[in-house]
């Protein structure tokens, strides 16, 4: 049976995020309608996922030691992982002492590393992917390379949303492309990374699933749009032919039920003509999805909530075709103010959230538009509309 109590109280039901980035903040929101006690935990000041919390503590995540002393001290319901850049290690002791982990500290552990993933992935669930090989070092790399081909991906194992990523198009590329991923991991150290063949797939998708006491369920395909492996629109529906979505929905179901546990997971997906190639896959909701804020009842982050809360999905109601347009800024402030907005939604079924980073350093996404029109054609147009009027003044 599942209950909830009070928050601040001996029955509240407590569950500590570990990251309190954009995305956590919008699951925060969605716990505290459930009355749930929220801890957020991230490595700075005044993130937006602290803004709504009930309480929060400022560690370095990576820091075992740290990450156990904050947990002890809450002793939370759910353990709920936001970013990769945690000590997964601690969190697989934690849960094996009793603690609850979102969907499942393997889950963590093995999608934070891209090896760990990949191999299971093409290795132990036999799911097509890219040609790929490992490197430690700059000698090991320059054969992956040569072994994989050019144009090929470099990733650090230990990172996402793009830090450290980046294209080999030419043999002049090589050596640059090695020091981006040693020197813009999120880790921030130097990494063992993936070399990836180049797929070339007619466009790319995530198929947001989650697991939940009902069974499992499939979103809507989304598409989307990066630079250098960092989100910058999506849109909902993204158009597939039948027979590709039952391959992708195949894909997602082995994958997930493989990390188990309970909550939403990103699929990330390379459709390349009649053939769905598995990329990667993040157990907690994904940037991309924050279409849903807009073209679901309930979105990723109302799902998540539900699912880790063990609360029935019984259905998701898709509003109609809808956009999003994250507001990337550049520069350094830790003031930053957004102007024009009266303009900026003007227009009806549109939405926009600001995240309340509280500062600007270098390249940074600090909010999203959002629209829903009659095809996503127009929906995307709109947001970029959107996008133009808005006024970012540092």
């Amino acid at each position: 049976m599942a209950q909830i109590g009070t928050p601040l109280s001996s029955s509240a039901v407590k569950v500590l995020f570990c990251g309190a980035g954009e995305l956590g903040k919008e699951v925060i929101i969605e716990m505290m309608r459930y009355g749930v006690e929220v801890i957020a935990v991230d490595r700075y000041a005044n993130a937006p996922g602290m803004q709504v919390a009930h309480r929060s503590h400022v560690i370095n995540m990576l820091d075992g030691a740290e990450l156990r002393r904050v947990i002890e001290l809450e002793k939370p319901t759910y353990i709920v992982p936001e970013v990769e850049a945690i000590a997964t290690d601690t969190l697989v002791e934690l849960e094996q002492e009793g603690y609850n982990v979102i969907p499942t500290a393997k889950a963590t552990k093995l999608t934070m590393n891209r090896e760990g993933i990949r191999r299971l992935a093409a290795e132990e669930l036999g799911l097509p992917t890219s040609p790929y090989k490992f490197a430690d070092n700059f000698e090991d790399f320059k054969v992956a390379v040569k072994e994989i081909g050019i144009p090929c991906v470099i990733k650090p194992v230990m990172s996402s949303s793009g830090h450290g990523q980046s294209v080999i198009k030419t043999e002049a590329d090589i050596e640059n492309s090695w020091n981006i991923s040693q020197n813009e991991g999120r880790t921030g150290k130097a990494s063992r990374v993936i070399v990836e063949g180049f797929v070339p797939f007619d466009y790319e998708i995530t198929l947001l699933t989650v697991r939940h006491v009902n069974g499992t369920s499939f979103l809507n395909p989304i598409g989307h749009h990066q630079v250098g492996g960092d989100y910058q629109e999506s849109w909902q529906p993204q158009a597939m032919k039948p027979e590709l979505l039952e391959q992708a929905k195949d894909i997602a179901k082995k994958v997930t039920d493989a990390l188990g546990g309970r909550g939403i997971f990103g699929v990330e997906l390379f459709v390349c003509k009649d053939q769905v190639l598995f990329s990667e896959v993040s157990p907690r909701p994904h940037d991309t999805g924050l279409v849903t804020l807009m073209s679901q009842d309930l979105s990723e982050f109302a799902l998540h909530a539900r699912a880790i809360l063990g609360l029935p999905i019984p259905q998701i109601t898709f509003r109609g075709p809808s956009a999003s347009k994250a507001i990337v800024c550049d520069g350094n402030s830790d003031h930053v103010a957004f102007a024009n907005l009266e303009n900026v939604l003007a227009e009806p079924d549109t939405e926009m959230r600001i995240f309340g980073k509280p500062e600007l350093k270098g390249h940074r996404r600090m909010g999203v538009l959002l629209a829903r029109r009659e095809n996503v054609d127009e929906a995307i147009k709109t947001v970029m509309a959107m996008r133009e009027k808005v006024e970012v003044k540092l």
